[in-house]
């Protein structure tokens, strides 16, 4: 009998499937002790790359709850790149339906913003806008402007304190998080990628002009959150850290 690549897959997985079909040594003979060895590595590195990958996550469950949660999802989620940087991106669905973990709702949104972070730090480089360009614009063709964002640039919704949950884990003397909702903005200046909490109002306004939309209805978005929005400090905070790479004008 000819084992598949599926059925192999399987069992390397899955310690309670038995050893595939037609496997042997080079002597021919049964390679079962072997393949549990393979087996067993397999899964300590899928488990490696996903405490390397969640950090944080890590630290809310500890090491042996997280090591359960890593070993059932990679069962059910195999790599589908080599590229082990890349592995994990299904995780917060996972935990979305995780019926175990449902009590701690925060934890699928934590999971986004470790692989937002991520994304940004292996996203590519693109040369950041003279700010210049903004200030030359007439008000009026300011306002039907499109601002194009960098590909470093991430936005994570959410209605928990993801940003606040994530440095009261990795910053010494962070305080405790807040119980508000708090959507994160992930840029990368140089290097590394850095979260920044943001209010409805200006995750809404960010999220529209990811989608393209003019500065006009971008700020609508905004005050239909927040009647006093200020676009200032967020403009600033998205230039200062390199996360604006071009502008359209209607004449464009």
């Amino acid at each position: 009998m000819t084992t598949t690549q599926a059925e192999f897959r399987a069992a390397l997985l899955d310690p309670a499937r038995a050893v595939p079909d037609g496997l042997t040594d080079p002597k021919g003979q049964p390679t079962s002790r072997r393949f549990a060895v393979y087996r067993n590595n397999v899964t300590v590195a899928l488990i490696d790359a996903l405490r390397t990958g969640f950090p944080v996550l890590c630290k809310l469950l500890g090491d042996q709850n997280f090591d359960q949660l890593a070993r059932l999802f990679a069962r059910a989620h195999p790599p589908t790149s080599p590229l082990m940087m890349h592995y994990g991106e299904d995780l917060p669905a996972f935990l979305d339906s995780f019926e175990p973990l449902a009590h701690i709702a925060y934890l699928p949104d934590v999971a986004r913003l470790e692989l937002a972070l991520r994304r940004a730090y292996h996203a590519a480089d693109r040369t950041a806008l003279d700010p210049a360009r903004l200030g030359a614009l007439d008000p009026d063709v300011l306002m039907q402007t499109r601002l194009h964002l960098s590909p470093t640039v991430q936005l994570v919704h959410s209605r928990w304190p993801i940003h606040d949950i994530w440095r009261y884990n990795t910053q010494a003397d962070a305080p405790k998080p807040r119980g508000i909702a708090q959507p994160v903005l992930v840029t990368r200046a140089a290097f590394d990628p850095e979260p920044h909490a943001l209010t409805l109002a200006q995750a809404a306004w960010l999220q529209a002009i990811a989608e393209n939309a003019p500065l006009e209805k971008a700020v609508d978005a905004a005050t239909a959150h927040d009647a006093e929005f200020d676009l200032g400090p967020l403009l600033t905070l998205l230039i200062q850290h390199n996360a604006l790479t071009d502008i359209s004008t209607p004449k464009d």
